[in-house]
């Protein structure tokens, strides 16, 4: 099944990974599922305080 999904190398120290692993276990989500569910929930956020974010990232 294709995805238009990037991949990317994320560091964590040891106590962030497993608090995170934490917070996964207790939704019944993977570990890569609720760093995306949380970051796409923070994104929501912002854009309902500050506006949709726009525009082409720097390196593109």
């Amino acid at each position: 099944m294709a995805t238009n999904k990037r991949v990317f190398t994320l560091r964590l120290p040891d106590e962030v990974f497993d608090k995170i692993g934490i917070l996964a276990t207790r939704e019944h989500r993977s570990m890569t599922n609720y760093i995306e569910y949380v970051l796409m929930k923070h994104l929501a956020e912002v854009e309902q305080e500050n506006g949709e974010i726009v525009g082409k990232r720097d390196s593109e």
